[in-house]
Formats: C-alpha cells, structure tokens, sequence
C-alpha cells in the first residue's frame, strides 16, 4: 500500500509522473485520488485519509489506492492543467460550478452506473447540480451550507428583541444599530472574493438569477437583480455596512462581526459560528435560518468526487467511488470535516445547540447557476457590485456594465 501523500510531493509526483491510474499494480489496479482540504487540521486529515486508504485496500486487495493531499492554493488552475494533459489523478474533488466546463470539454466521465445503487440515497439537490445534461459527473461525499449569524447582545442593545428574518427586518434595524456605531450587515465586499458567499445569495433571495436560460447571456441585469444590488446600496446610506465593506475579505480575521462590532455576519458554516460562540459567547453570536427577501435561500454545494477522462482502470476507480460515499464513510467525514453529510440517509454526528439551523438550512441550499463560463463572469461582476459599495456607480449602471462586458462572451 502506497501511503497518503503531502502536498508538495503529490504535486510533484501526479504532473511529473507518467499517465493517470496505471491500469496495473501488481497484479491488481491503481487509483490515484486527489483530495484537499475537507478536514481544516493537516494532520487529522492525513490521519483520516490514511486511515481511509487502508480500510478500503483491506475490503479491496487487488486495488492500490494512493490518496494525495493537495492545498487548495492554484486549485482551478492545477486540476485544469492535469486533465487536459491526463496526468495526475484518476479521482479528484470539485465542485458543481467547476462540471460544466470539463465536461463539455469531454476531460471527465459519467459516473451513473458507477453509483447507480447509492443515486437515490444522495441529497436530490446534491445530484442536480453534479449533472449536466440529466447525466451524473460528480459523487458527492458531504455538503456544505452556510447561514447568518447575528449578534444578539448588540440588537438587544438597540432594543430589537427578535433576530432578523427578512431583508425589511435588516434593514429596520440599521437605523437603530448605525446611532450606536454598529454596523448590522458584515458583507466582504472585497471583489477577489466568490460571490457564491456574498452577492450571489441576495440575488437569489431577491428571485434573480445569473444567467438566462438558454445560457447566452446573463439574467444579473433584471429587475431582482438591481433589487439585490439596491438592498445593499440602501444598507450602505442608512450606516448599515462598515464603512471598508467594499475591500473586506471573507475571513474572520479583522472583521467587526469578530470584535462584537457589527450585528449580523452574512455567512458561517457550522464550523466558523463555532469558532464565533467559542470567542463571543453562546448568548452573543447565535447562528439564524438564511434570509428572506422574496424567497429564502443560501448557499450550500456538495463537495463531489470526478473521474478524469484518461483513467486506465474504471472498474476500481468505481469500486473507490462506491466506498467514499458510502453511508459509513459519509458519517465518518461528516464527523471529522464539520461538513453535512451529501446523503438523506444519513444524520449529522455532531450534536450543540445550534447544529439543527444548519441542517435545517439544507433545504434552502442552493449551488449556484452552473454554466462553463461561471468563474468568469464572477470576475466580471464583482467589480461592479464593488462600484456600488463604494457609491461609484448606481445598481442599475453597474449591473448594466458587467452584462454589457459578459454577454459577447457567452453568445460567442
């Protein structure tokens, strides 16, 4: 058995070797897998995937599994690299908004029949968004989901005894917060950051979408669109954003939600409101179910397992795919990663206080518009969404200019 690899000599050893999943080992198959960051500790995670690695070569003698840990550093850029060279991994992690390009590009390969007895047990919005077309691409192995955490001292503070539910709620309580020195919405508006955590949301709570249904061009434009972008314009007038929202990182690092200083921070998963409890106190930072403006949703995406199109060795690559989504595994990585499991048969081993808001929020998960070009129009909106926090340009002259500089690239 090949041992669980670091990051640097799994980077080293998966460009530079020869081909992917070399269809012999022995007198079995190899399969090489690529996995990152799920488990925030270095070494529990090697632990886990060594662990992992050794549990499935038992069930499974005559396939060498060789997992390398990976940084999520250069992610995009090296798993692009590796595929269109097929090099590098047989398996490797990505997510939903990542499928369309690569499998339009013909770099990965359908995994129906691979989990046709699991298919049913995965979370229905976890399949949709692995699927292009009504086929299947990507096993999930867990889910995230991320909800707001509000400041319970500071509302109270302001007189607001209730948390806020909907925008309207957000909104009322600006004032009152803004006169104490509070800002009540934390929002990273540094445009680096993805908007999958930041505009995204308001823009599907506002009803909107971002691209049109055919595909050809973007839907950010429209009126719920400019109704999202205006609740933020309309947040920053009353002192509801602190006053470097527009260049704020999406980290708890150096924000006022972190110091007790804001009232409402926009996005935590059950890890980081943990983090938030531990520092502020259970009767300060309180995770709340996601907003609602005309619907209510967040984001949340399952984090899935895809097959590189040069694998020499399908039938092992499924036996592994089989086992690491698994209704044991599941738990297990559920356990270890702080991450919701990606099946319904299946409940999350953590137990707190809080733990339900976030399980609940499942069912307003949402991943996002998949589309192949969807990483680059996010760069090209999210200047512009900059541009309105810092009351450069109107939501209506910003959203107009990032559909003028998006749409020839999607129609052409």
């Amino acid at each position: 058995m090949r041992k669980v690899a670091l990051a640097g000599l799994a980077l080293s050893i998966g460009l530079l070797g020869a081909a992917c999943g070399d269809s012999e080992a022995g007198d079995g198959s190899s399969v090489t897998m690529w996995m990152y960051p799920v488990i925030a500790d270095q070494e529990a995670s090697r632990t886990f995937w060594s662990e992992f690695e050794t549990e499935f070569e038992d069930a499974n003698p005559d396939i060498d599994l060789t997992i390398e840990l990976q940084p999520w550093d250069g992610r995009q850029e090296t798993i692009s690299t590796a595929l269109a060279s097929g090099t590098g991994f047989d398996i490797v992690l990505l997510g939903p908004d990542q499928i369309p390009q690569h499998a339009e590009q013909g770099s990965l390969v359908p995994v129906d029949d691979m989990v046709a007895d699991s298919v049913d047990a995965f979370l229905p919005n976890a399949v949709e968004s692995l699927s292009v077309d009504g086929t299947l691409y990507g096993v999930p192995i867990y889910h995230t989901v991320v909800t707001p955490v509000y400041n319970k001292k500071v509302f109270a503070e302001a007189g607001i005894t209730e948390p806020p539910a909907t925008w309207d709620d957000l909104l009322a309580a600006a004032g009152p917060l803004a006169e104490k020195g509070i800002p009540v919405f934390d929002y990273p508006g540094d445009p680096e950051e993805t908007l999958n955590l930041t505009f995204y949301p308001l823009l599907w709570q506002a009803g909107g979408q971002i691209f049109a249904d055919d595909g050809k061009s973007v839907a950010f434009d429209q009126a719920p669109g400019v109704a999202a972008l205006q609740f933020l314009a309309d947040l920053r007038e009353a002192g509801g954003l602190p006053p470097d929202a527009p260049t704020v990182k999406n980290s708890l690092e150096g924000r006022p939600f972190t110091s007790g200083e804001s009232g409402v921070l926009q996005a935590a998963d059950l890890a980081t409101a943990n983090q938030l409890i531990d520092s502020l106190g259970a009767d300060t930072a309180v995770p709340i179910p996601p907003l609602t403006g005309e619907e209510q949703v967040t984001f949340g995406i399952p984090g899935s397992l895809v097959v590189s199109h040069a694998t020499e060795s399908q039938d092992a690559v499924a036996e592994v795919l089989r086992f690491v989504s698994s209704a044991e595994t599941a738990t297990k990585l559920a356990e270890a990663s702080g991450f919701f499991p990606a099946r319904s048969d299946v409940d999350m081993p953590a137990d707190g206080p809080h733990v339900d808001v976030f399980a609940d929020a499942l069912e307003h998960a949402y991943p996002g518009d998949a589309h192949p070009q969807a990483r680059q129009v996010m760069s090209i909106l999210a200047p512009q969404v900059q541009a309105v926090l810092t009351g450069d340009k109107t939501p209506e002259q910003a959203l107009a200019d990032a559909a003028a500089e998006a749409n020839p690239i999607l129609a052409g």
